[in-house]
């Protein structure tokens, strides 16, 4: 039996995925996962720190609004040829995201408006019931 080790370095995986927890606790989670993931991918500093705030975004949506007791949410991140696309996917396809304008002195109500501002292209698919998944894309830039 050939019992020898390698020390290979695989490549970073095109995509990552987890399910978690529909609290503060997760959507923190799911940033700083994403964080991690990107820096392994070696993205351009500003596609990473904008993936980073709409990870955060869509993450505590899905902690605040997609929230049912006992489901989790799901955080994946697929690196492409010329996008990074961030997909949260919750388990309140019920209720879909639509942007109101806060008042002046909420200290909430802002984060769609953030995702439109950073992504280059965002939106809403449904499905499989009872599922939503909220998704945004940026750009990369050509190498």
């Amino acid at each position: 039996m050939n019992s020898e080790k390698s020390t290979q370095l695989l490549p970073p995986a095109d995509h990552f995925g987890v399910l978690l927890s529909p609290t503060p606790r997760g959507a923190r989670l799911a940033r700083l996962l994403a964080t991690d993931w990107m820096r392994t991918r070696d993205l351009p500093h500003r596609v990473a720190e904008a993936a980073e705030h709409l990870v955060a975004e869509l993450a505590a949506n899905a902690a605040t609004h997609g929230r049912l007791p006992g489901r989790d949410f799901r955080l994946a991140l697929l690196a492409r040829p010329a996008t990074l696309r961030v997909e949260v996917t919750d388990t309140r396809g019920d209720d879909l995201p639509r942007r109101r304008p806060p008042a002046p002195d909420a200290e909430s109500g802002r984060g769609l408006l953030l995702v439109e501002a950073l992504a280059d292209r965002w939106g809403v698919k449904l499905g499989p019931v009872p599922r939503k998944t909220v998704w945004a894309e940026l750009d990369l830039p050509h190498a």
